[in-house]
This record gives structure tokens, C-alpha cells and sequence, in this order.
């Protein structure tokens, strides 16, 4: 397992991370459909065994579920594995609503409630998962430094910040991380937020490289418009007419090209993302060991050049399908 180091922390990561938004189930807004609990801690022991150090997770993935999957997951092994949560979200027991909020009460009681749910005393990598509501982001971040002086986490990152919100925090406390969703299908963070990462030492973690599964190969019309109620990509416009049939061709077209390469397109997607020096890791979806056993080969997999450019041709003439 390559690892790199996470902007100016000590934290070094393997290069694939496993991501447990899934695990979180199906029984709120933003679920994956029904999970078993106990497939859930085969994936994660299964990542440990395979040499992934870290795992990522946030309180609101199935109200608290996903962290609580992770807790039990890692008894015994926690010198072993880097945990990363996630606050700003919130909901009310019994409700499958989402509220938003970075005031410093709630900011401390989501802390306290995920360092009980996953049954350890600090977070390594505590993330505010999206920045909203707007008006409060000063003080949410001003209460996530305080947490570091505290001892309650170790290092603090972000999820989801555009370029200007990024600056807006950076003068109050550096920033270890940031999280946005990229891949081969939803690149806008190469124009200005990687370059500025690099610039000040800000490390970045894609979430989302497989694009949500799209970007395995395993998906095609039938299997989209079967997807349950209860799954959230059922209402995403990746997974949607026009835009489906237009993902579907260019994914024939990468999968063409992992073919000839010998890789899965999974791994040619997580290989793709990791080809640019910003990018510190990926976060990998899984929610059975298997899945998780196919996808930390990337972690090893190199990308010629000519191979980059000829994925580059596939992609840019996507964008100029879906431009017009």
C-alpha cells in the first residue's frame, strides 16, 4: 500500500481509504438502500488486513450508524487504523430530516457523540462536512480548533468548501484537509481549489472517484431505474435521462481502455484521480470485503502517459456532448 502524507500533519495515509457512507444503510434521506451490520465490519477488517490505515465516516451516515459500525469494527485494532468523522450535519431521533448547523454547542455535542459512538477518546481527522449554514462558518471552524488544543481531535479538515470559503477559514487555523467529491466525471475542483491546496499545504481527499459506482462498469440503464426509493442515486441527475445514457457511453469508452491496460475500471478510475500530486488519497466505497479487495489494488497502479491522454480525449469529448 503506497502511502502519502496529509498536507502539513503527520498524518500519512494510504493512498486508498475506505469510506462507509453506505454502511450508514438505508433508513435515511441520503441512504444506499439495506446494509447488514455485520458485511459492514467484514469490509472494514478486511481493509485493515489488506494494509489501509485509515478509515473515513461521518455522524449523520444512518444517524450515527455508520460511526457505531466503525467503532465495533475496530475494538482491539485502533492503534491500527486513522479514524476520520465528520460534523455539521444533524437530525432529531426519529426523523429522517437533515438540519445544518456549526454552532459551537452543536459542534461540541457532535463530537462528544461520535467519540462515544466509535469508542475512542480523540478523533484523528475531524472534517466539518459541509459549509452550512454560510453565516456560521467562522465560528464552527474557530470551535474545531479549539478541539485540537483540547486534545479532543488531532488535526482538522473540510468537506465540500469552495475556494473562498477555504479562505475565509485558513487565517483562523490551517487547514489539514480538504474533502471534495472528484473524478473522472465531475473535475470543476482542477480549475482553482487544487491548485490552491498545493499552495498551502492543504491535503486533498477525493470523495466520490467511482462517481457513486457509475465509474465501475457495473451499471447500465435497467440496473439504474431499479435502483429502490431508498437508495438516493435513484433521484441524482448522474443516474438520471439525458445524463445516464451519455455517462454510459463514455464509461464504455474507459472501459475499453482498462481492458487493454488489464485493470478493472474501478482501478482505472481511483489510479486517474491519484495521478495528480495534490491529491493526497481516495476514499473507496465498500460494503462487502470483496469489493474492497478489488479496489486496493489501485493504490499501486501507475497511469502512462499515453494512457492519461487518451483517457483525456474520452472525457473531453463528454464535455462537449453534455455542453450541447
Amino acid at each position: 500500500m503506497q502511502t502519502r502524507k496529509l498536507g502539513y500533519s503527520d498524518l500519512n495515509l494510504t493512498t486508498i481509504g475506505l469510506g462507509t457512507w453506505a454502511m450508514g444503510g438505508g433508513e435515511w434521506k441520503f441512504g444506499w438502500g439495506p446494509q447488514d451490520d455485520n458485511a459492514s465490519i467484514r469490509a472494514i477488517h478486511k481493509a485493515l488486513d489488506l494494509g489501509i490505515n485509515w478509515v473515513d465516516t461521518a455522524a449523520i451516515y444512518g444517524h450515527g450508524r455508520s460511526e457505531q459500525v466503525v467503532g465495533e469494527a475496530i475494538k482491539g485494532r485502533r492503534d491500527a487504523v486513522l479514524i476520520a468523522t465528520k460534523c455539521a450535519r444533524v437530525w432529531e431521533e426519529g426523523s429522517i430530516e437533515i438540519g445544518k448547523s456549526l454552532k459551537p454547542a452543536s459542534v461540541r455535542r457532535e463530537v462528544e457523540n461520535s467519540l462515544r459512538r466509535l469508542g475512542t477518546d480523540v478523533i484523528d481527522l475531524y472534517q466539518i462536512h459541509w459549509p452550512e449554514p454560510d453565516a456560521e462558518i467562522e465560528e464552527g471552524w474557530q470551535t474545531m480548533s479549539d478541539l485540537v488544543t483540547e486534545g479532543k481531535v488531532r488535526y482538522v479538515g473540510v468537506s465540500n468548501f469552495s475556494l473562498e470559503q477555504l479562505k475565509r477559514i485558513q487565517p483562523i487555523h490551517p487547514v489539514a484537509s480538504l474533502q471534495p467529491p472528484y473524478s473522472m466525471l465531475k473535475r470543476d475542483v482542477e480549475v482553482d481549489i487544487l491548485p490552491y491546496c498545493q499552495q498551502n499545504d492543504i491535503g486533498v481527499i477525493a470523495y466520490s472517484p467511482m462517481q457513486a459506482g457509475l465509474l465501475t462498469g457495473k451499471f447500465d440503464k435497467d440496473r439504474a431505474a431499479q435502483l429502490p426509493a431508498s437508495d438516493w442515486r435513484s433521484r441524482n441527475p448522474y443516474f438520471l435521462e439525458p445524463q445516464l445514457s451519455m455517462n454510459l457511453e463514455t464509461i464504455a469508452k474507459l472501459q475499453s481502455i482498462a481492458s487493454r491496460i488489464g485493470i478493472s475500471l474501478a482501478n482505472l478510475s481511483l489510479a486517474w484521480v491519484l495521478r495528480r500530486p495534490e491529491l493526497t488519497a481516495a476514499i473507496v466505497g465498500a460494503r462487502s470485503p470483496q469489493q474492497i479487495e478489488e479496489t486496493a489494488r489501485a493504490s499501486n497502479i501507475r497511469l502512462s502517459l499515453a494512457d492519461q491522454a487518451e483517457i483525456e480525449f474520452v472525457l473531453l469529448d463528454r464535455e462537449k456532448l453534455i455542453a450541447s
